[in-house]
């Protein structure tokens, strides 16, 4: 079986502000891209968001999946056990961003994943290619709702 990796990135102008995700999904020889802007959100937010976006664009299952990300919230989340302690304790004392992580929880069932932290702003050319993705998201004209953010946060 061969590996998928997805790479990923989160930004937001102003915390909370503007923001937008950039993915990149490689699989061999292929690359996909995609991006998002919102009008309000958070850059944790935004991390996480485009790790669903590339999890949603997959159209099989059981496949190996390695994600890069620059934001230790989102690895260190699932690589050292917080997300299943937060699950486990139905997100006792206020943890931030339950709908996302429940929506990246019941997508990352369907596979076999795995996080690798990279350096952001740093000699990776492809997490620099999800910055610019995601910068340019947030930047942009006719930016979406993040529903899940505004409604906590009106």
């Amino acid at each position: 079986m061969s590996e998928l990796i997805i790479y990923t990135d989160g930004a937001s102008r102003g915390n909370p502000g503007p923001g937008g995700y950039g993915t990149l999904l490689k699989w061999g020889t292929k690359e996909k891209e995609l991006s998002k802007g919102y009008r309000k959100t958070t850059n944790n937010r935004m991390e996480l968001m485009a790790v669903i976006a590339g999890l949603e664009a997959l159209t099989k299952t059981g496949l190996k999946i390695t994600i890069y990300s620059d934001s230790q919230y989102v690895v260190k989340a699932v690589e050292e056990g917080w997300l299943k302690n937060w699950i486990a304790t139905n997100f006792k004392g206020g943890k931030k961003n339950r709908d996302l992580w429940t929506k990246y929880h019941e997508l990352a069932k369907q596979h076999h994943i795995r996080f690798k932290w990279v350096k952001g702003h740093a000699d990776n050319p492809f997490n620099n290619r999800c910055d610019v993705l995601a910068t340019t998201a947030a930047d942009g004209k006719h930016l979406l709702i993040d529903s899940g953010y505004e409604a906590e946060n009106p």
